[in-house]
């Protein structure tokens, strides 16, 4: 199979040439279908992209490369770019490409300016890896396509003043709705989601024993999401839908549990208790243990006594 080099797309117009497509009617925003782009080659095709797409595709029958994994979805499913980001496809020479669905392109100039050039970093599903699309019921996807379909419509006005406040505003209720969708895809796919719960619970267990603490030092949200083969902003979305708590504060909490253990049953000094749970600086150690418990390590230790 033969690789190529990532092709840079700087622009909405360069990616129109690029995928043979005819010149966007406007040069920040566009709405394409996937029928409509022509086949790139055989073997591995890669871009990065210097702007924002939202892609809902159907019938997808390839496979999308994420990193050094390749995934297929041969279902309806919604996918997030930030610019930067890399993506690509793998397809066989034996495969006919009949995905269909609609590419939503935003360059961050058209935010310029606007709430939501800031705002748009909220929504973490940006920073999800491509095994976690949002994969959509029939409703849901005509729900988001008519919305897409809207900010084509409009964008193929006569563009006034108001084109840009009418797109936008379009473009703030699709990010909701994909938002409460990604909620709901949290809720509703319980037994895969428990199973991670289950699994996060068995890592922290090994990560605070005194041999991993010696040698890795206090577990981090990057180093548990990697643990768990699973891109740090989708594991806290998952476990604040699920539990209420960010990665960091299940984090905190076990620790919280081991130092209390060690406080109660060793004749450990508070420095010590500090240093076996991998701080360097006791302080920050007894700051956490306040904040959590109300108490200072010293109170909580002399309620035993």
């Amino acid at each position: 199979m033969a690789s190529h080099s990532p092709e840079h797309i700087k622009t909405i117009e360069q990616f129109h040439r690029f995928r043979s497509l005819s010149g966007p009617v406007h040069p920040l925003v566009s709405v394409v279908r996937f029928e409509d782009m022509q086949y790139l080659s055989n073997g591995t095709s890669s871009w990065v992209l210097d702007f924002y797409a939202i892609a809902i595709k159907r019938k997808f029958h390839s496979k999308l490369k994420y990193g050094q994994q390749v995934y297929d979805f041969d279902n309806g499913v919604m996918t997030f770019m930030a610019p930067g980001q890399k993506i690509g496809i793998d397809a066989e020479s034996n495969i006919t490409l009949e995905h269909s669905g609609w590419l939503l392109l935003i360059h961050e100039d058209f935010l310029w300016k606007t709430p939501l050039a800031k705002g748009i970093r909220k929504y973490e599903f940006f920073n999800y890896s491509v095994h976690e699309a949002l994969f959509l019921s029939e409703q849901e996807e005509i729900t988001l396509e008519a919305i897409i379909k809207n900010i084509k419509m409009e964008y193929e006005r006569s563009i006034d003043s108001f084109t840009q406040n009418i797109i936008l505003a379009q473009l703030e209720v699709l990010l909701a709705y994909a938002e409460r969708f990604y909620k709901r895809q949290f809720i509703t796919r319980k037994i895969a989601n428990h199973g991670v719960l289950e699994e996060l619970e068995s890592l922290l267990n090994q990560s605070f024993s005194k041999e991993n603490l010696l040698t890795n030092g206090l577990p981090t949200v990057q180093s548990v999401a990697n643990a768990l083969h699973i891109s740090p902003n989708y594991l806290s979305g998952l476990l604040k839908t699920l539990t209420g708590k960010s990665t960091q504060e299940h984090i905190q909490d076990k620790l919280i549990t081991h130092a209390k253990e060690l406080l109660s049953t060793t004749n450990l000094s508070i420095n010590e208790v500090a240093y076996s749970l991998g701080y360097t600086y006791p302080q920050t150690f007894s700051k956490l243990f306040r904040i959590k418990t109300a108490y200072s390590p010293a109170e909580f230790r002399k309620s035993f006594n």
